[in-house]
């Protein structure tokens, strides 16, 4: 039975739109890779002292074939640490796909390794405001490790937050290069992601001592692998599933198994089979269209992925010369079912919906309902349909790839297109006096959709902690935390902002954050309008409220408003307030030029310019 049905028109017609607007940026990136692959030199044509110094230190058989250059050769571009638990497993990566390598007939080298911070680690602390400019960080570093131009293909090493999207944008600088991604894997279940929640809530109450959360978040990250909720690093698993720069099925599978070793070395493999040797080359640039990013958005949609995907998905597209706006993710959104319920937007975690049917079922239901591009390139060589497979290991330990099951094994986490948990997508874009923003809707209670109170004015989470502890967060109020956006200190997360402000919505008042800061895909429970842009360094609107100012945030019509006079809106300033704090110190001082580059939010809060 054929799992592709006729394209919606809503899908069809925003597809459309997004390559007619991006028609001459597109043309003009398509031309510099064709260059690029026409004036690239075979490594035999690289002077001797070049050649030497790229295979110095290799081994007599990579040495003898890097000297002939005329099989593949491999780049890894890794974002191993060992602090990172999603990163860790990535040590043993290098020599297994060497290995693979070989045995294929080409070889392959760590070309070079790229920055990873742990957004966990630094939520919070002063940190976070390097977060995340490290996207920008990670494709220079990626260029870097390219330039060498030694190379025919790369494998990229990479999971987490800011990581997969800034290996991206610098693989598509070398567009002309075929690209995989191989992920690591969830870590396994541990303490259930709400008990973690219960036990943050309790604390910042003063009910349980700082012992007792640290053993409940010891208990949550336990071990290698991802964080198992639905963050923004899972989301980028199932994003590189979905645009097929992963293996069918290979986003959640659990490090250091089996398994998760046969597909890494498949995915060396495939790497070496689409390069401009073979007959089956498959280029980055030329794989991720308009189709591939429209997938990502209906993706990001159906599973209530990631709010941090609203700018990278659009620094993403700008670094393939598309140009994706918040109005093709509102679009689609009005046409995508939401089919997983995940932690936050329910209580099950990742591996819970791996065994319900993961990313096989998730994009089976999607192609038979028309709501995803199945024409599009893929590392696999197939259309998407390639990716409604499972993979497993025979008993002769082989690799192979089976149907999934016809129905979800758990209809509370996963659901298909004809019952989903919602009509639309998890996403919603807003828009009003106070700018756009953006708002994620399946991790809030649909009686919680519309929130109108007086604003309570913030310039930082800080002073919304020292409010909370104070106990002046009395009755209905609509938090507005304000110059977090990248020009004002980098955009951090602000997560701290949600224990205190869950607490005061479970006392039974009526509470909503408006930010131009972020929240990621950990956003919790309370109403929350973010990457508010303009932002309020730079003049954005949200920089004229006051407190009592009634506001209306409405996540069913789209809209967030300041409710005030509309000639006396426009007679007020902007608020200004004293940033120097935030530019120095744990290397802030450093990214001063990123401060001052940096783009709006809704343009992908980029510091590149677009194509």
């Amino acid at each position: 039975m054929s799992t592709i049905g006729n394209l919606n028109a809503r899908i069809g017609e925003v597809t459309e739109r997004i390559a007619r607007r991006s028609a001459q940026g597109r043309a003009r990136y398509l031309e510099r890779i064709e260059a690029a692959r026409a004036a690239a030199p075979p490594r035999q044509r690289l002077g001797c002292a070049n050649q030497a110094h790229g295979f110095a230190a290799c081994g007599p058989l990579d040495k003898a074939r890097l000297r002939e250059g005329e099989t593949p050769n491999l780049a890894i571009v890794t974002a191993y640490n060992d602090m990172l638990s999603a990163h860790q497993p990535y040590e043993r990566y290098p020599e297994l796909i060497r290995a693979a390598a070989r045995e294929a007939g080409g070889t392959a080298q760590v070309a070079g390794g790229v920055p990873a911070m742990c957004d966990g680690v630094t939520q919070g602390e002063a940190g976070m405001e390097l977060s995340l400019f490290s996207r920008e960080v990670i494709a220079l570093s990626t260029a870097v490790a390219l330039s060498h131009q030694t190379f025919d293909a790369a494998v990229f090493l990479g999971i987490c937050d800011k990581i997969v999207p800034g290996l991206v944008i610098g693989a598509l600088a070398f567009g002309h290069l075929p690209a995989v991604f191989i992920p690591a894997g969830p870590m396994t279940s541990g303490l259930p992601n709400d008990e973690k929640s219960r036990i943050r809530q309790l604390f910042a109450e003063g009910k349980v001592d700082r012992a007792a959360l640290l053993e409940a978040e010891s208990q949550s990250y336990h071990g290698p692998g991802t964080c198992t909720f639905y963050g923004t690093a899972n989301t980028n698993q199932m994003m590189m599933e979905i645009m097929g720069l992963h293996l069918p099925g290979a986003s959640f599978v659990n490090p250091n198994t089996p398994l998760r070793d046969a597909l890494t070395r498949e995915a060396a493999r495939r790497a070496l089979a689409i390069t401009a040797l073979g007959n089956g080359y498959t280029p980055i640039g030329r794989m991720l269209d308009e189709k591939v990013f429209v997938n990502a958005v209906v993706g990001l949609h159906a599973t209530g992925g990631s709010t941090n995907h609203t700018l990278h998905l659009v620094a993403m597209a700008a670094a393939a010369g598309i140009t994706l706006t918040w109005d093709d993710f509102s679009d689609l959104a009005e046409k995508v079912p939401l089919l997983a319920r995940v932690y936050p937007n329910g209580k099950a975690d990742v591996n819970h919906f791996h065994a319900a049917g993961g990313m096989a079922f998730v994009i089976r239901e999607l192609l038979g309902a028309g709501l995803l591009h199945n024409d599009v390139s893929t590392v696999w060589g197939t259309g998407l349909e390639g990716y409604v497979a499972e993979p497993g290991l025979a008993e002769d330990e082989r690799l192979v790839w089976r149907e999934p099951a016809a129905q979800t094994g758990d209809p509370a986490v996963l659901r298909g297109v004809a019952e989903p948990f919602q009509p639309t997508g998890g996403l919603k874009v807003m828009g009003g006096n106070i700018g756009r923003a953006v708002v994620k809707t399946s991790a809030v209670a649909p009686e919680r959709h519309v929130i109108e109170a007086p604003a309570r004015v913030f310039h930082s989470q800080e002073d919304v902690q020292a409010a909370f502890k104070a106990k002046t967060l009395e009755g209905d109020f609509i938090a507005v935390v304000r110059f977090q956006g990248p020009a004002a200190n980098g955009m951090p997360e602000l997560h701290k902002l949600m224990p205190p402000l869950g607490v005061l919505q479970d006392r039974g008042q009526k509470v909503a954050l408006v930010t131009d800061g972020r929240l990621s895909g950990a956003s919790g429970k309370v109403l929350s309008a973010i990457h508010v842009t303009p932002e309020a360094a730079r003049g954005g609107a949200i920089a004229k409220v006051r407190d009592g100012d009634m506001m209306r945030v409405d996540a069913v019509t789209g809209s967030v408003e300041v409710l005030v006079d509309a000639e006396e809106w426009a007679r007020r300033t902007p608020a200004e307030a004293d940033l120097s704090g935030n530019h120095h110190g744990v290397g802030r001082e450093l990214f001063a030029p990123f401060r001052a580059a940096v783009g709006a939010a809704d343009s992908g809060a980029s510091i590149f310019a677009d194509a």
